[in-house]
């Protein structure tokens, strides 16, 4: 528990200081998110931190490689260099843009190398699908989380935040499992690094995470998630990021029902609704993200409860993460 403490707060000094010297070089180079009117920001808000976030979260895994290599294992340095990939192509997005018919093949072959390295034959839903099916179903799947978590990266903090609890809700279901249920490599060093950018990404922003961090998070918490899923624990798997799911997949719906372009930037998440309410109230822009990002750690620290609770009692556990994530949908509808 000392390594770990210590681990954590070292690595989250890193993430600050990374992201404060990664400010500097995005304002140096003038590399903007300029706002439209789909954005959430009015003011030309530096992007690209998500770099620090990759660094750290680099540097956390060359530790325990070095440091710790009992907590470590070939296919986790496969899953590593595989988000650094990610992040490499995400950056080249940031920067340049890059069509959809470019940034969705690497996803898919991407997941399709996680779901190879998932633990025995990598059985996500358990027997109940063919090996071919259960295998190609995982990789969609996943390649869906890892853009549902990208599109959510809508107002300031949301996405730290929700990474911070993931990661953290993993780490202490690893803990609450037999020895090698969940691989706690990792898990410390992305808490870490999304809790030292937060100091900087916290409304008002001084600075945005952008794709190079949000793509690469959604792809290791996805094979984090997955992993636990194919061990078995299926109800913390799904409730941990009960909210972003539900939030990005109703939105989807909702959108692909209407015959819109579901994969266009919009304004029509559930927290972007709440956002324009509370505009439209006469809140200040930073106050109003504040409160969402406030409501929506809430709400997170009330999953990672219920997702340890799983592990004994999983129907009421997912009935009460329904209710929970349903009404607090519900107010960000009705704000």
């Amino acid at each position: 528990m000392l390594f770990w403490v210590a681990y954590f707060i070292g690595l989250t000094a890193f993430s600050l200081f990374a992201t404060y010297r990664v400010l500097a070089v995005l304002k140096r180079r003038a590399i903007m998110d300029a706002p439209n009117e789909r954005s959430n920001h009015d003011v030309p808000t530096p992007r690209g931190g998500g770099i620090a976030v990759m660094l750290t979260i680099a540097l956390g895994w060359a530790i325990l490689v070095g440091a710790r290599p009992d907590l470590t294992t070939g296919l986790s340095v496969i899953i590593m260099a595989s988000a650094v990939l990610l992040a490499t192509m995400s950056w080249v997005d940031d920067t340049r843009g890059l069509s959809a018919s470019v940034r969705l093949p690497v996803h898919l072959a991407a997941c399709a190398l996680g779901v190879w390295a998932l633990p025995g034959d990598g059985a996500v839903f358990q027997g109940l699908l063919p090996t071919e099916v259960d295998w190609v179903l995982s990789v969609l799947v996943w390649a869906g989380f890892l853009n549902f978590f990208n599109f959510m990266d809508g107002i300031d903090g949301i996405t730290a935040v929700e990474t911070t609890a993931v990661a953290g809700g993993l780490f202490l279901i690893a803990a609450l499992l037999p020895a090698e249920s969940l691989p706690q490599a990792g898990l410390a060093a992305v808490a870490a690094a999304a809790v030292g950018f937060l100091f900087l990404n916290w409304s008002p922003a001084r600075l945005f995470m952008g794709d190079v961090g949000s793509v690469p998070l959604g792809y290791l918490l996805g094979w984090f998630l997955l992993f636990l899923a194919a061990k078995g624990y299926w109800a913390p798997a799904v409730i941990l990021p009960a909210y972003y799911l539900a939030d990005a997949g109703i939105t989807l719906i909702r959108r692909a029902a209407r015959g819109e372009k579901v994969w266009q930037a919009h304004r029509e998440h559930f927290y972007q609704r709440a956002v324009a309410a509370a505009l439209d109230r006469g809140d200040e822009r930073h106050v109003a993200h504040r409160r969402i990002s406030a409501v929506i750690a809430l709400l997170n620290a009330a999953l990672v409860a219920l997702a340890a609770w799983s592990l004994h009692a999983p129907v009421p556990a997912l009935a009460l993460t329904v209710l929970s994530v349903g009404g607090t949908l519900w107010w960000m509808n009705r704000s």
